[in-house]
């Protein structure tokens, strides 16, 4: 490595003042700085007003996206403390918004027993992504108010008036030098606040995008809390049992578990700690699990479910079609990192455990038809296993011969370097040969698939290795599926789907999705799936280079630029309609092509998606095409 010609002294060492840090590295703080980011601020806002109500001081909060992306987010809590500082020497409302590692969440005298926001970064970190933002505080008989501009302060905490409210509102516009976007998608704000009223019962949320025309407020209220949040997660399945199981137990660390079994082949489970999501659980759920398991073989053997030659149930038979909300209060948790994203608070693990124990064991010995029914489905599931554990034997003993078992239409790269490599799934024979032809065969292998595909929202695991269609996919990736599946040992980097641009396309898009997302799910969570887009058109005339559209607007566009005088217009059909050159040029070639980065933002709403879609109940398939059949352009008939 080559050696940096400089002198390496005192004065090359960095001293960050303040928020200097946070402007200069704000993926450390909120992630990154692309919409995922934009949408943190408002989460951090929301999050402090939220402790408020966790604390029992805050009934209402109420947050705008106003014109021009300004966000406002007002609450009735106790208000932001206006005295002096003793450390700081500024009013205490000036040091949570300024400072870093400052807030009333910290230590056994705080002004909060449980809280999300424990690292005290939240107010700040916001402050100092923000072009400006404005604090008014109304608490103690009177109004107050400050300003900051990137994060320093140029009004400080002023008197300007009398109430006899309390409550704080913050408004902010985030820095356009430091975001890639400022444009809020309402839809995901809603599905985290949607969230956060589930978890925080008797809170009442409410949302307006002012900048939509004769703008509404949407409200999230939920008095039943989280039995409200898995019926509400479970609506367009069929339920085995009609009212969720509740478990709740306060103490030291309080303790609530809804949960409710459905005919689907999938377990959604979802964590959270102080209302915070735990994407990747921690020992909370783990505690959950092992309970799970151990109430539900015990109830099955004292009742003679299970005979004594039978083995006992796995973890995953009790969890097939289980929908579960697992929500702790802990007075000081232990996450992995400033994005919180699983506990490791190891006494949780036992505390959780001894609660499922005691008040799941009594909720079956009550409910024995409801017992019944969830424990039908595990030994159902239990013996699916089985049938799927020899077929997956015989697929790992393909595995181990390797490159003499990938799929026969398979053309694979000559490239090893699973980073540089890349897979066309491509729909038929005759696309798969034009793409077999015009491909760079250094890193692009390709895989035709043909005839109908399973639908994997339908059918247990079992039935996917066995099927023809699937196999070859589960094959050229080489990394397993399901609970075996390791992303390390992916074959190509990029998963690429390619399928026409018609109805038949995008159902075919969508069975690999819904197989990707229930199998292989890493594969989306790392970002190795991508959708091809081959043209919808080509623009040609004699003497003139073919100019291709990949929508409506765009050859709009083009036909106005360049004239309509002469030039002739082809609508593909299908993949099959190019020659090699054309699929490599429009399609194919990096340097010109268009992918699609499938990203996994919110599992529950990708959950729900695929259920609607590809699950046993039509009413909710209608009412989604109902709702968004105004979006659909070039639909073939």
């Amino acid at each position: 490595m080559d050696k940096v010609e400089n002198n390496y002294g005192a004065d090359q060492i960095q001293v960050l003042e303040g928020l200097e840090a946070v402007r200069k590295r704000p993926g450390m703080y909120i992630g990154s700085v692309s919409a995922r980011g934009l949408h943190h601020l408002v989460y951090e806002i929301v999050d402090n007003s939220v402790d408020e109500a966790l604390a029992g001081y805050c009934k209402n909060i109420n947050i705008e996206i106003e014109e021009g992306n300004i966000i406002k987010v007002k609450d009735d809590g106790r208000g932001v403390p206006i005295d002096t500082h003793e450390k700081t020497g500024i009013s205490a409302a000036e040091t949570v918004y300024t400072v870093l590692h400052a807030g009333g969440k910290f230590g056994g005298d705080s002004g909060y027993k449980v809280s999300g926001g424990l690292h005290g970064v939240g107010s700040s970190v916001v402050n100092a992504l923000a072009a400006w933002m404005e604090v008014t505080i109304e608490r103690e008989g009177g109004k107050y108010q400050m300003r900051f501009e990137r994060g320093n302060t140029v009004q400080p905490l002023t008197r300007i008036g009398e109430s006899n409210n309390t409550g704080t509102e913050v408004r902010f516009l985030a820095d356009d030098t430091i975001f890639e976007t400022l444009e809020y998608e309402k839809e995901v704000l809603e599905n985290r606040f949607r969230e956060m009223a589930f978890l925080t019962k008797g809170l009442r949320i409410t949302l307006e995008d002012q900048r939509e025309e004769n703008s509404k407020k949407v409200e999230f209220h939920f008095e039943g809390g989280l039995i409200s949040f898995v019926e509400y997660l479970n609506r367009k399945k069929e339920g085995l049992h009609k009212q969720p199981i509740y478990i709740e137990k306060k103490g030291e660390v309080p303790v609530e578990i809804a949960i409710q079994y459905t005919s689907s082949y999938t377990d959604n489970m979802y964590s959270f700690v102080n209302n915070i999501n735990t994407i990747e659980g921690g020992t909370h759920l783990e505690g959950f699990k092992r309970s799970l398991t151990k109430v539900f073989n015990d109830y099955a053997r004292k009742n003679k479910i299970l005979k004594e030659k039978d083995l006992n149930l796995q973890g995953e038979d009790i969890r097939e079609g289980i929908t579960a909300i697992v929500s702790v209060k802990v007075k000081e948790p232990q996450f992995e990192g400033q994005t919180k994203t699983k506990l490791g608070n190891s006494e949780v693990t036992g505390i959780v455990q001894t609660v499922m124990n005691e008040e799941l064991a009594a909720f079956l010995e009550e409910n024995p038809a409801v017992a019944k029914a969830i424990l039908e489905k595990c030994i159902s599931a239990s013996r699916a296993r089985e049938a799927a554990r020899k077929a997956r034997e015989l697929v790992r003993r393909k595995n181990v011969l390797e490159n003499t078992t990938l799929p026969g239409k398979l053309a694979d790269c000559s490239e090893k370097n699973a980073d540089l490599c890349e897979v066309y799934i491509v729909e038929g024979d005759s696309a798969g040969g034009s793409a077999k032809q015009g491909r760079d065969r250094k890193f692009q292998a390709i895989l035709p698939l043909w005839g109908k595909m399973l639908n994997v929202e339908k059918a247990r695991s079992e039935k996917i290795y066995n099927n023809e269609k699937l196999m070859p996919v589960i094959l050229a990736i080489g990394a397993g599926i399901g609970s075996d599946f390791d992303v390390t040992r992916i074959r190509y980097g990029k998963v690429i789907i390619m399928a026409d641009a018609d109805v038949d396309g995008a159902h075919i898009r969508t069975l690999l999705l819904t197989f990707f997302f229930r199998y292989m799910r890493p594969l989306v969570e790392n970002g190795n799936i991508y959708l091809a887009q081959p043209p919808l058109y080509k623009l040609y005339k004699k003497g003139m280079k073919d100019i291709y559209c990949y929508s409506d607007e765009e050859m709009d566009k083009k036909l106005t630029e360049i004239g309509r005088d002469g030039i002739s217009v082809q609508r593909y059909k299908g993949l099959g309609e190019m020659n090699p050159e054309q699929l490599w040029e429009t399609t194919m070639n990096p340097e010109t092509r268009t992918l699609v980065q499938i990203k996994l933002e919110d599992a529950m709403q990708a959950d729900e998606i695929f259920t609607t879609l590809m699950g046993d109940e039509i009413a909710p398939r209608r009412e989604f095409i109902e709702a968004n059949a105004k979006y659909v352009k070039n639909l073939d008939v």
